[in-house]
Protein backbone atom coordinates (compact mmCIF):
# COMPACT_ATOMS: atom_id res chain seq x y z
CA UNK A 1 0.00 0.00 0.00
CA UNK A 2 3.05 2.11 -0.62
CA UNK A 3 1.88 5.88 -1.47
CA UNK A 4 -1.38 5.60 -1.31
CA UNK A 5 -4.19 7.04 1.05
CA UNK A 6 -7.12 6.01 2.55
CA UNK A 7 -10.06 8.56 1.91
CA UNK A 8 -13.53 8.35 3.35
CA UNK A 9 -14.64 8.34 -0.42
CA UNK A 10 -12.94 5.24 -0.80
CA UNK A 11 -14.86 3.64 2.41
CA UNK A 12 -18.40 4.66 1.73
CA UNK A 13 -20.34 1.76 3.41
CA UNK A 14 -17.78 1.50 6.30
CA UNK A 15 -17.88 5.23 7.19
CA UNK A 16 -21.49 5.03 7.17
CA UNK A 17 -22.24 7.63 4.49
CA UNK A 18 -25.21 7.09 2.32
CA UNK A 19 -26.76 8.96 -0.56
CA UNK A 20 -30.41 8.88 -0.89
CA UNK A 21 -30.50 9.79 -4.14
CA UNK A 22 -28.72 7.15 -5.38
CA UNK A 23 -32.02 4.79 -4.17
CA UNK A 24 -34.09 3.56 -6.36
CA UNK A 25 -38.23 3.04 -5.03
CA UNK A 26 -38.15 -0.05 -2.79
CA UNK A 27 -40.18 -2.46 -1.31
CA UNK A 28 -39.04 -4.46 1.82
CA UNK A 29 -40.39 -7.84 2.13
CA UNK A 30 -39.93 -9.38 5.45
CA UNK A 31 -40.92 -13.34 5.57
CA UNK A 32 -41.30 -14.58 9.33
CA UNK A 33 -42.46 -10.78 10.19
CA UNK A 34 -44.45 -12.32 13.33
CA UNK A 35 -41.22 -12.80 14.99
CA UNK A 36 -39.23 -11.15 17.37
CA UNK A 37 -36.01 -9.80 15.07
CA UNK A 38 -38.95 -7.70 13.60
CA UNK A 39 -40.12 -6.32 16.57
CA UNK A 40 -37.15 -5.74 17.89
CA UNK A 41 -34.41 -4.90 15.03
CA UNK A 42 -36.12 -4.25 11.48
CA UNK A 43 -38.95 -1.79 12.35
CA UNK A 44 -37.07 0.06 14.94
CA UNK A 45 -33.89 0.23 11.79
CA UNK A 46 -36.65 1.12 9.08
CA UNK A 47 -37.64 3.59 11.48
CA UNK A 48 -34.86 5.37 12.56
CA UNK A 49 -33.67 5.33 8.56
CA UNK A 50 -36.81 7.29 7.83
CA UNK A 51 -35.81 9.99 10.87
CA UNK A 52 -32.95 9.98 9.08
CA UNK A 53 -33.90 10.72 5.38
CA UNK A 54 -32.21 8.26 4.24
CA UNK A 55 -34.82 5.76 3.14
CA UNK A 56 -36.14 6.03 -0.72
CA UNK A 57 -39.12 8.55 -1.22
CA UNK A 58 -41.35 5.17 -2.16
CA UNK A 59 -40.60 2.60 -0.13
CA UNK A 60 -43.11 -0.17 0.90
CA UNK A 61 -43.06 -2.90 3.31
CA UNK A 62 -44.62 -5.95 3.21
CA UNK A 63 -44.70 -7.88 5.90
CA UNK A 64 -45.08 -12.48 5.32
CA UNK A 65 -45.53 -15.21 8.11
CA UNK A 66 -47.85 -18.04 8.06
CA UNK A 67 -50.02 -16.70 10.72
CA UNK A 68 -53.38 -15.74 10.29
CA UNK A 69 -53.30 -12.11 11.67
CA UNK A 70 -54.48 -8.78 11.11
CA UNK A 71 -52.55 -6.10 9.91
CA UNK A 72 -53.99 -3.88 13.04
CA UNK A 73 -52.77 -6.32 15.37
CA UNK A 74 -49.43 -6.34 13.38
CA UNK A 75 -48.65 -2.48 13.57
CA UNK A 76 -49.28 -2.53 17.17
CA UNK A 77 -46.63 -5.35 17.85
CA UNK A 78 -44.26 -2.79 15.74
CA UNK A 79 -45.06 0.22 17.02
CA UNK A 80 -44.60 -0.94 20.43
CA UNK A 81 -41.10 -2.47 19.08
CA UNK A 82 -40.48 1.39 17.71
CA UNK A 83 -41.39 2.54 20.87
CA UNK A 84 -38.79 0.45 23.37
CA UNK A 85 -36.03 -0.04 21.21
CA UNK A 86 -35.56 3.10 18.36
CA UNK A 87 -32.73 4.87 19.25
CA UNK A 88 -34.04 7.91 18.03
CA UNK A 89 -37.42 8.24 20.15
CA UNK A 90 -41.05 7.96 19.12
CA UNK A 91 -42.34 10.43 17.16
CA UNK A 92 -46.48 9.64 15.99
CA UNK A 93 -45.79 11.04 12.20
CA UNK A 94 -43.00 9.04 11.58
CA UNK A 95 -44.16 6.33 12.77
CA UNK A 96 -47.75 7.08 10.57
CA UNK A 97 -45.35 7.30 7.21
CA UNK A 98 -43.98 3.61 8.30
CA UNK A 99 -47.32 1.61 8.79
CA UNK A 100 -49.19 3.61 6.27
CA UNK A 101 -46.78 1.80 3.49
CA UNK A 102 -46.79 -1.38 5.86
CA UNK A 103 -49.33 -4.05 4.47
CA UNK A 104 -49.81 -7.98 5.58
CA UNK A 105 -49.69 -11.47 3.66
CA UNK A 106 -50.34 -14.32 4.71
CA UNK A 107 -48.33 -17.21 3.23
CA UNK A 108 -48.13 -20.93 4.06
CA UNK A 109 -44.12 -21.41 2.60
CA UNK A 110 -44.88 -24.49 0.60
CA UNK A 111 -47.87 -23.32 -1.04
CA UNK A 112 -47.52 -21.81 -4.86
CA UNK A 113 -50.92 -20.09 -4.61
CA UNK A 114 -49.51 -17.89 -1.75
CA UNK A 115 -46.65 -16.80 -3.95
CA UNK A 116 -48.82 -16.10 -6.52
CA UNK A 117 -50.96 -13.75 -3.91
CA UNK A 118 -47.90 -12.14 -2.51
CA UNK A 119 -46.38 -11.79 -6.28
CA UNK A 120 -49.88 -9.68 -6.82
CA UNK A 121 -49.46 -8.05 -3.58
CA UNK A 122 -45.88 -6.40 -4.69
CA UNK A 123 -47.13 -5.28 -8.11
CA UNK A 124 -43.96 -7.58 -9.74
CA UNK A 125 -45.82 -7.40 -13.19
CA UNK A 126 -46.53 -3.74 -13.42
CA UNK A 127 -44.00 -1.28 -15.92
CA UNK A 128 -44.40 1.17 -13.32
CA UNK A 129 -42.20 -1.27 -10.75
CA UNK A 130 -39.78 -2.13 -13.49
CA UNK A 131 -36.95 -0.28 -11.44
CA UNK A 132 -38.21 -0.94 -8.04
CA UNK A 133 -36.07 -2.95 -5.88
CA UNK A 134 -37.77 -5.79 -4.10
CA UNK A 135 -35.50 -6.94 -0.86
CA UNK A 136 -36.75 -10.56 0.04
CA UNK A 137 -35.60 -10.72 4.02
CA UNK A 138 -35.69 -13.84 5.58
CA UNK A 139 -35.72 -13.68 9.16
CA UNK A 140 -37.56 -16.77 9.67
CA UNK A 141 -35.72 -20.07 11.38
CA UNK A 142 -33.07 -21.48 8.69
CA UNK A 143 -35.16 -24.76 8.16
CA UNK A 144 -37.87 -22.30 6.53
CA UNK A 145 -34.88 -20.73 3.97
CA UNK A 146 -34.84 -23.72 1.18
CA UNK A 147 -38.87 -24.38 1.07
CA UNK A 148 -38.99 -20.21 0.73
CA UNK A 149 -36.21 -19.82 -1.71
CA UNK A 150 -37.62 -22.76 -3.93
CA UNK A 151 -41.05 -20.68 -3.66
CA UNK A 152 -39.39 -17.32 -4.33
CA UNK A 153 -37.85 -19.18 -7.33
CA UNK A 154 -40.30 -21.36 -9.17
CA UNK A 155 -43.28 -18.90 -9.02
CA UNK A 156 -41.06 -15.85 -10.54
CA UNK A 157 -40.87 -13.63 -7.45
CA UNK A 158 -37.27 -13.86 -7.55
CA UNK A 159 -34.95 -14.26 -11.47
CA UNK A 160 -30.86 -14.42 -11.72
CA UNK A 161 -30.00 -10.74 -12.33
CA UNK A 162 -27.90 -11.45 -15.70
CA UNK A 163 -30.92 -12.83 -17.16
CA UNK A 164 -32.08 -8.99 -16.99
CA UNK A 165 -35.88 -10.60 -16.52
CA UNK A 166 -38.48 -8.49 -14.05
CA UNK A 167 -37.27 -5.95 -11.34
CA UNK A 168 -34.09 -6.19 -9.40
CA UNK A 169 -34.40 -8.60 -6.87
CA UNK A 170 -32.51 -9.63 -3.65
CA UNK A 171 -32.38 -12.11 -0.93
CA UNK A 172 -31.48 -11.44 2.71
CA UNK A 173 -30.63 -14.69 4.88
CA UNK A 174 -30.63 -13.98 8.82
CA UNK A 175 -28.23 -15.91 10.21
CA UNK A 176 -26.85 -18.63 10.72
CA UNK A 177 -27.00 -19.76 7.20
CA UNK A 178 -27.28 -23.48 7.15
CA UNK A 179 -26.79 -25.67 10.62
CA UNK A 180 -23.48 -27.38 9.42
CA UNK A 181 -21.50 -27.60 6.19
CA UNK A 182 -23.61 -30.19 3.94
CA UNK A 183 -26.79 -27.85 4.69
CA UNK A 184 -24.78 -24.75 4.04
CA UNK A 185 -23.68 -26.33 0.74
CA UNK A 186 -27.08 -27.55 -0.04
CA UNK A 187 -28.96 -24.12 0.84
CA UNK A 188 -25.89 -22.57 -1.59
CA UNK A 189 -26.58 -24.62 -4.28
CA UNK A 190 -30.43 -23.77 -3.94
CA UNK A 191 -30.10 -20.67 -4.18
CA UNK A 192 -27.67 -20.30 -7.58
CA UNK A 193 -30.38 -21.93 -9.00
CA UNK A 194 -32.66 -18.40 -8.97
CA UNK A 195 -30.00 -15.98 -8.22
CA UNK A 196 -26.45 -14.51 -8.96
CA UNK A 197 -24.31 -14.46 -5.90
CA UNK A 198 -24.22 -10.75 -6.00
CA UNK A 199 -28.17 -10.94 -5.34
CA UNK A 200 -27.58 -12.96 -1.70
CA UNK A 201 -26.99 -11.17 1.37
CA UNK A 202 -26.16 -13.51 4.41
CA UNK A 203 -26.52 -11.44 7.33
CA UNK A 204 -24.37 -11.04 10.44
CA UNK A 205 -25.22 -8.19 11.96
CA UNK A 206 -21.82 -7.83 14.20
CA UNK A 207 -20.26 -6.85 10.85
CA UNK A 208 -22.52 -3.66 11.27
CA UNK A 209 -21.63 -2.74 14.53
CA UNK A 210 -19.63 0.59 14.19
CA UNK A 211 -16.58 -0.81 16.26
CA UNK A 212 -16.15 -3.97 14.32
CA UNK A 213 -15.89 -1.92 10.92
CA UNK A 214 -13.24 0.22 13.02
CA UNK A 215 -11.19 -2.68 13.05
CA UNK A 216 -9.59 -2.25 9.30
CA UNK A 217 -9.73 1.88 9.95
CA UNK A 218 -7.90 1.03 12.76
CA UNK A 219 -5.60 -0.96 11.34
CA UNK A 220 -4.92 0.42 7.53
CA UNK A 221 -5.19 4.56 8.62
CA UNK A 222 -2.56 4.27 11.19
CA UNK A 223 0.76 3.99 9.56
CA UNK A 224 2.06 3.01 13.53
CA UNK A 225 0.05 -0.44 13.79
CA UNK A 226 0.03 -2.46 10.87
CA UNK A 227 4.44 -2.61 10.80
CA UNK A 228 3.35 -4.38 14.08
CA UNK A 229 0.47 -6.41 13.03
CA UNK A 230 2.55 -10.17 12.68
CA UNK A 231 4.06 -12.98 14.45
CA UNK A 232 7.04 -11.07 14.77
CA UNK A 233 5.63 -8.34 17.68
CA UNK A 234 2.13 -10.17 18.74
CA UNK A 235 2.39 -13.38 21.45
CA UNK A 236 -1.48 -14.56 21.31
CA UNK A 237 -4.80 -12.76 19.79
CA UNK A 238 -7.76 -13.40 21.90
CA UNK A 239 -11.36 -12.43 20.68
CA UNK A 240 -14.13 -12.87 23.47
CA UNK A 241 -18.07 -12.52 23.48
CA UNK A 242 -19.40 -13.08 26.80
CA UNK A 243 -23.38 -13.08 27.18
CA UNK A 244 -24.25 -12.13 31.56
CA UNK A 245 -27.64 -14.17 30.34
CA UNK A 246 -28.79 -17.13 30.19
CA UNK A 247 -31.42 -18.70 27.29
CA UNK A 248 -34.32 -16.65 28.72
CA UNK A 249 -37.04 -19.09 27.90
CA UNK A 250 -35.36 -20.02 24.43
CA UNK A 251 -34.38 -23.79 25.36
CA UNK A 252 -35.50 -25.21 21.91
CA UNK A 253 -34.11 -23.16 20.37
CA UNK A 254 -31.41 -23.21 21.84
CA UNK A 255 -30.67 -26.70 21.75
CA UNK A 256 -30.75 -26.53 18.23
CA UNK A 257 -28.14 -23.50 18.01
CA UNK A 258 -25.79 -23.89 20.70
CA UNK A 259 -22.89 -21.23 21.10
CA UNK A 260 -20.79 -22.86 18.33
CA UNK A 261 -23.60 -21.91 15.57
CA UNK A 262 -24.81 -19.08 17.53
CA UNK A 263 -21.74 -17.22 18.04
CA UNK A 264 -18.52 -18.68 17.50
CA UNK A 265 -19.40 -19.97 13.68
CA UNK A 266 -20.15 -16.79 12.59
CA UNK A 267 -19.68 -13.53 14.12
CA UNK A 268 -16.20 -14.76 15.99
CA UNK A 269 -14.90 -16.15 13.14
CA UNK A 270 -15.80 -12.98 11.07
CA UNK A 271 -13.93 -10.67 13.83
CA UNK A 272 -10.64 -13.12 13.28
CA UNK A 273 -11.04 -12.51 9.71
CA UNK A 274 -11.03 -8.62 9.91
CA UNK A 275 -8.00 -8.65 12.58
CA UNK A 276 -5.91 -11.11 10.81
CA UNK A 277 -6.39 -10.50 6.99
CA UNK A 278 -3.81 -8.74 4.42
CA UNK A 279 -4.27 -4.99 3.42
CA UNK A 280 -6.81 -5.68 0.35
CA UNK A 281 -6.02 -3.56 -3.04
CA UNK A 282 -8.70 -1.20 -1.87
CA UNK A 283 -11.79 -0.94 -0.05
CA UNK A 284 -14.36 -2.40 -2.78
CA UNK A 285 -16.68 -4.85 -1.64
CA UNK A 286 -14.96 -7.92 -3.28
CA UNK A 287 -11.38 -6.81 -2.34
CA UNK A 288 -12.36 -7.17 1.13
CA UNK A 289 -14.20 -9.99 0.73
CA UNK A 290 -11.10 -11.76 -1.13
CA UNK A 291 -8.95 -11.15 1.99
CA UNK A 292 -11.13 -12.72 4.35
CA UNK A 293 -11.60 -15.59 2.63
CA UNK A 294 -7.88 -16.35 2.10
CA UNK A 295 -7.94 -16.30 6.09
CA UNK A 296 -10.49 -19.13 6.31
CA UNK A 297 -8.55 -21.07 3.60
CA UNK A 298 -5.34 -20.69 5.81
CA UNK A 299 -7.40 -22.13 9.36
CA UNK A 300 -5.46 -25.62 10.48
CA UNK A 301 -8.10 -27.68 10.55
CA UNK A 302 -8.98 -29.21 14.22
CA UNK A 303 -8.12 -32.90 13.99
CA UNK A 304 -8.28 -35.46 16.63
CA UNK A 305 -5.00 -34.74 17.89
CA UNK A 306 -5.10 -30.97 18.99
CA UNK A 307 -9.61 -30.85 20.07
CA UNK A 308 -8.82 -32.31 23.25
CA UNK A 309 -6.35 -29.55 24.41
CA UNK A 310 -7.11 -26.63 22.29
CA UNK A 311 -11.23 -26.52 22.95
CA UNK A 312 -13.06 -26.05 25.70
CA UNK A 313 -16.73 -26.92 25.81
CA UNK A 314 -19.25 -26.28 28.76
CA UNK A 315 -22.64 -25.84 30.41
CA UNK A 316 -23.53 -23.65 32.83
CA UNK A 317 -24.92 -25.47 36.59
CA UNK A 318 -28.68 -25.70 35.77
CA UNK A 319 -28.85 -25.65 31.75
CA UNK A 320 -30.41 -29.12 31.39
CA UNK A 321 -33.37 -28.39 33.92
CA UNK A 322 -34.27 -25.15 31.35
CA UNK A 323 -37.99 -25.60 29.69
CA UNK A 324 -37.21 -27.23 26.64
CA UNK A 325 -33.77 -28.41 27.47
CA UNK A 326 -32.57 -32.54 26.83
CA UNK A 327 -32.06 -33.73 30.14
CA UNK A 328 -29.50 -35.38 28.54
CA UNK A 329 -28.40 -32.45 26.44
CA UNK A 330 -24.80 -31.86 24.98
CA UNK A 331 -25.39 -28.44 23.77
CA UNK A 332 -22.47 -26.23 24.47
CA UNK A 333 -23.42 -22.79 26.76
CA UNK A 334 -19.65 -21.70 26.54
CA UNK A 335 -16.90 -22.74 23.73
CA UNK A 336 -13.55 -21.77 23.85
CA UNK A 337 -10.94 -22.91 21.13
CA UNK A 338 -7.28 -22.06 20.30
CA UNK A 339 -6.61 -21.75 16.49
CA UNK A 340 -3.73 -21.20 14.07
CA UNK A 341 -3.74 -19.25 10.77
CA UNK A 342 -0.99 -21.07 8.69
CA UNK A 343 0.41 -18.13 6.25
CA UNK A 344 3.45 -16.24 6.55
CA UNK A 345 2.22 -13.36 8.63
CA UNK A 346 0.12 -15.41 11.59
CA UNK A 347 2.52 -18.70 11.14
CA UNK A 348 2.76 -19.81 15.30
CA UNK A 349 0.58 -17.37 17.02
CA UNK A 350 -2.25 -18.49 18.62
CA UNK A 351 -5.75 -17.20 18.09
CA UNK A 352 -8.06 -18.15 21.17
CA UNK A 353 -11.83 -17.55 20.49
CA UNK A 354 -14.29 -17.88 23.64
CA UNK A 355 -17.90 -17.36 23.71
CA UNK A 356 -20.44 -18.10 26.43
CA UNK A 357 -23.42 -17.38 28.02
CA UNK A 358 -24.32 -16.95 31.74
CA UNK A 359 -21.18 -15.29 32.80
CA UNK A 360 -20.06 -12.76 35.12
CA UNK A 361 -20.46 -9.76 32.86
CA UNK A 362 -21.66 -8.65 28.68
CA UNK A 363 -17.99 -8.66 27.47
CA UNK A 364 -17.59 -8.64 23.19
CA UNK A 365 -13.91 -7.60 22.84
CA UNK A 366 -10.25 -8.05 20.72
CA UNK A 367 -6.92 -8.36 23.09
CA UNK A 368 -3.87 -8.00 20.75
CA UNK A 369 -1.11 -9.32 23.57
CA UNK A 370 2.56 -8.19 22.23
CA UNK A 371 5.30 -10.41 22.94
CA UNK A 372 7.21 -9.91 26.58
CA UNK A 373 10.28 -7.35 26.43
CA UNK A 374 13.39 -9.77 25.64
CA UNK A 375 15.40 -8.90 28.32
CA UNK A 376 14.88 -7.27 31.59
CA UNK A 377 16.92 -4.53 32.03
CA UNK A 378 16.08 -3.02 35.96
CA UNK A 379 18.26 -4.66 38.60
CA UNK A 380 15.39 -5.69 41.31
CA UNK A 381 13.71 -9.23 40.68
CA UNK A 382 10.58 -8.17 41.77
CA UNK A 383 11.19 -5.32 39.65
CA UNK A 384 11.22 -8.00 36.62
CA UNK A 385 8.61 -10.14 37.76
CA UNK A 386 5.90 -7.63 37.74
CA UNK A 387 6.78 -6.15 34.20
CA UNK A 388 3.54 -7.27 32.03
CA UNK A 389 3.40 -6.94 28.14
CA UNK A 390 2.07 -4.60 26.27
CA UNK A 391 -1.89 -5.07 25.66
CA UNK A 392 -4.06 -3.38 22.53
CA UNK A 393 -7.81 -4.05 23.60
CA UNK A 394 -10.72 -3.26 21.38
CA UNK A 395 -13.85 -2.91 22.74
CA UNK A 396 -16.85 -3.68 21.11
CA UNK A 397 -19.77 -3.91 23.34
CA UNK A 398 -20.96 -2.44 25.80
CA UNK A 399 -18.55 0.04 26.39
CA UNK A 400 -16.85 0.97 22.83
CA UNK A 401 -13.58 1.85 22.86
CA UNK A 402 -9.58 1.08 22.01
CA UNK A 403 -6.88 0.79 24.92
CA UNK A 404 -3.17 0.33 25.05
CA UNK A 405 -1.42 -0.48 28.22
CA UNK A 406 1.85 0.10 28.69
CA UNK A 407 4.30 -0.01 31.28
CA UNK A 408 5.35 3.28 32.59
CA UNK A 409 7.77 4.61 36.09
CA UNK A 410 6.36 4.39 39.09
CA UNK A 411 6.91 7.51 41.08
CA UNK A 412 9.48 7.55 43.47
CA UNK A 413 12.84 7.01 44.17
CA UNK A 414 12.77 3.08 44.04
CA UNK A 415 12.64 2.25 39.93
CA UNK A 416 9.52 0.65 39.89
CA UNK A 417 7.13 -0.02 36.75
CA UNK A 418 3.64 -0.23 36.57
CA UNK A 419 0.72 -0.77 33.95
CA UNK A 420 -1.37 1.89 32.83
CA UNK A 421 -4.05 2.41 29.91
CA UNK A 422 -3.86 4.85 27.56
CA UNK A 423 -7.76 4.76 26.57
CA UNK A 424 -10.06 5.92 24.00
CA UNK A 425 -13.50 6.11 24.52
CA UNK A 426 -15.98 5.85 21.26
CA UNK A 427 -19.18 7.38 22.97
CA UNK A 428 -17.44 9.98 24.68
CA UNK A 429 -15.46 11.33 21.36
CA UNK A 430 -18.18 11.13 19.20
CA UNK A 431 -21.38 11.98 22.00
CA UNK A 432 -22.09 14.73 18.85
CA UNK A 433 -22.77 12.06 16.25
CA UNK A 434 -25.59 9.53 16.48
CA UNK A 435 -24.40 6.07 15.93
CA UNK A 436 -26.61 3.90 13.55
CA UNK A 437 -27.40 0.37 14.93
CA UNK A 438 -25.85 -2.27 12.56
CA UNK A 439 -29.36 -3.30 11.66
CA UNK A 440 -29.75 -0.01 9.78
CA UNK A 441 -26.66 0.25 8.01
CA UNK A 442 -26.97 -3.88 6.67
CA UNK A 443 -30.36 -2.85 5.52
CA UNK A 444 -29.27 0.32 3.78
CA UNK A 445 -25.86 -1.71 2.38
CA UNK A 446 -28.68 -4.43 1.24
CA UNK A 447 -30.77 -1.97 -0.91
CA UNK A 448 -27.67 -0.75 -2.52
CA UNK A 449 -26.16 -3.99 -3.51
CA UNK A 450 -23.01 -3.56 -1.37
CA UNK A 451 -21.82 -6.38 -0.12
CA UNK A 452 -18.80 -5.20 1.92
CA UNK A 453 -20.19 -6.10 5.28
CA UNK A 454 -21.58 -10.02 3.96
CA UNK A 455 -20.39 -13.52 4.28
CA UNK A 456 -19.57 -14.92 0.44
CA UNK A 457 -20.41 -18.33 -0.66
CA UNK A 458 -16.98 -19.46 -0.10
CA UNK A 459 -16.75 -18.00 3.09
CA UNK A 460 -19.95 -19.15 5.05
CA UNK A 461 -18.45 -22.74 3.67
CA UNK A 462 -14.81 -22.42 5.18
CA UNK A 463 -16.35 -21.06 8.53
CA UNK A 464 -18.85 -24.54 8.60
CA UNK A 465 -15.52 -26.86 7.51
CA UNK A 466 -13.65 -24.98 10.80
CA UNK A 467 -16.40 -25.71 13.15
CA UNK A 468 -16.99 -29.23 12.00
CA UNK A 469 -15.26 -31.21 14.07
CA UNK A 470 -16.42 -29.00 17.29
CA UNK A 471 -20.13 -29.72 16.72
CA UNK A 472 -19.34 -33.43 16.22
CA UNK A 473 -17.08 -33.82 19.61
CA UNK A 474 -20.01 -32.12 21.28
CA UNK A 475 -22.71 -34.75 20.23
CA UNK A 476 -20.69 -37.60 20.37
CA UNK A 477 -18.87 -37.56 23.82
CA UNK A 478 -15.42 -37.11 22.05
CA UNK A 479 -14.87 -33.61 23.62
CA UNK A 480 -15.54 -33.63 26.87
CA UNK A 481 -18.42 -31.17 28.43
CA UNK A 482 -17.11 -29.20 31.09
CA UNK A 483 -19.77 -27.17 33.80
CA UNK A 484 -19.41 -23.83 35.21
CA UNK A 485 -21.18 -21.91 37.55
CA UNK A 486 -23.58 -18.95 36.40
CA UNK A 487 -21.97 -15.82 36.92
CA UNK A 488 -18.19 -16.68 36.95
CA UNK A 489 -15.76 -16.31 34.36
CA UNK A 490 -16.12 -19.74 32.81
CA UNK A 491 -13.15 -22.59 31.80
CA UNK A 492 -10.15 -21.25 29.79
CA UNK A 493 -8.26 -21.70 26.93
CA UNK A 494 -4.52 -20.94 27.56
CA UNK A 495 -2.18 -19.60 24.95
Amino acid sequence: MENSIITKADIPSVSGLFNKASLHDATFIIFGATGDLSMRKLFPALYNLRVDGLLPDDFKIVTVARSNKTLESLLERFKSGVQRFSRSGFKEEIWQQLAERTTYVQVNYGDPQSYATLKAELGMDKQDNAQRRYLFYLSTPPTSFNVIIEGLGKNGLVTPAHHNAGPPTRVVFEKPFGRDLSSALELNALAHQYLDEEQLFRMDHYLGKETVQNILIFRFANAIFEPIWNRRYIHHVRITAFENIGIEGRGAFYEEAGVIRDVLQNHLLQILALCAMEPPNSFEAEHIRDERAKVFKALRHLDASSVGSDVSLAQYAGYREEDGVDRDSRTPTYASVKLFIDNWRWAGVPFILSTGKNLKKKMTQIEIVYTPVPLCLFKENDVCMKLEPNVLTIRIQPEEGISLRIGTKTPGEKEDVSPVQMDFDFNQSFKEKAQQEAYEKLLLDCLRGNQTLFARQEEVEHMWHFVAPLLDGAQDGSIPMGTYEPGSAGPEVKP
